[in-house]
């Protein structure tokens, strides 16, 4: 199994560090291929061609958004890119992003961005592993990434 890993070099934290770490301990002879880009816009044309042209199975994408007005428009555009993407390779691309302003204190911003990058990569080793239900379990649970989970609604 072939598995994409895209990260920037804009991002705070090396989330693909932790994200290649998870994807090990899941599925130990993973093929893993690293591809680093500047930032978040660059991201979708990497996972296409991690996809396309080196043959990956799924690719998980982690980006990280400044706290400025043009960050989030870069970040809408980002979005709407790996959604082509998906559509167009007909494959999953797990978007991992942090952004800036999620927390004023660095160390919970660190905290976040670690255990984002952790759960959405058990999410895709699982989805490749086990095919679309292997998170069904987890279904309206309230599930998060980079933050405690929330729990199902209860009326």
């Amino acid at each position: 199994m072939k598995i994409g890993v895209v990260d920037t070099t804009f991002a705070r934290v090396d989330m693909a560090e932790v994200a290649i770490k998870t994807i090990r301990e899941i599925i130990p002879d993973a093929k893993i291929i690293r591809y680093t880009v500047p930032g978040i816009k660059d991201i979708p044309v990497a996972a296409k061609k991690l996809l396309e042209e080196e043959g990956c199975d799924g690719v998980i994408t982690l980006g990280w958004v400044g706290k400025e007005y043009v960050d989030k428009l870069s970040y809408l555009a980002h979005s709407v890119g790996i959604i082509m993407v998906q559509l167009l390779t007909n494959k999953h691309v797990i978007d991992v992003t942090v952004h800036e302003d999620e927390a004023a204190d660095e160390k919970i911003l660190y905290e976040i961005a670690v255990n984002r990058a952790k759960k959405h990569a058990e999410n895709l080793a699982y989805i490749l592993l086990k095919g679309r239900e292997a998170l069904t379990k987890k279904a309206g649970k309230g599930v998060r990434q980079g933050y405690p989970d929330v729990g199902p609604l209860k009326v």
